[in-house]
């Protein structure tokens, strides 16, 4: 089983060896594909984990016990679908293919799980109706 997360934590946690644990003792197969730390040494890292379901749920628990807050990144991808125009800006940017478009309607579709947190999407709706929960 895969997972996408956006793991976000605090300078407390930097000095916790997160992902080694997660591999050593969850049997956890992590593949970060984005990380970014502010000057404080907080940060955020979009990490795919996969796993037996629960061996995942046991490394979600040691997360949440070192203080490192998970969220899907389904949930971290908001789009105002419901005042989109459909004019495929963010499509043309969106190389991971979250964001296309559907034929014959010409209308945005959006798959989150294919969503690798870029935020190309972001800076290219001229509409500002793109946000994306990551490095905040």
């Amino acid at each position: 089983m895969r997972e996408k997360y956006v793991l976000e934590y605090s300078s407390a946690v930097v000095d916790e060896p997160v992902i080694y644990t997660l591999v050593k003792r969850f049997d956890i197969k992590v593949n970060i594909l984005r990380a970014e730390i502010s000057s404080g040494q907080e940060g955020s890292m979009l990490v795919e984990l996969e796993g037996e379901s629960e061996r995942l749920a046991e490394s979600r628990e040691y997360l949440a016990s070192v203080s490192v807050t998970l969220t899907p990144i389904a949930r971290s991808l908001s789009v105002r679908e419901e005042d989109c125009v459909h004019c495929g800006s963010c499509t043309g940017v969106c190389f991971s293919g979250c964001l296309s478009m559907t034929t014959p309607e010409w209308a945005l579709a959006v798959d989150r799980e294919k969503c690798i947190a870029c935020g190309l999407c972001v800076k290219a709706c001229p509409f500002g109706l793109i946000s994306l929960k990551f490095g905040e």
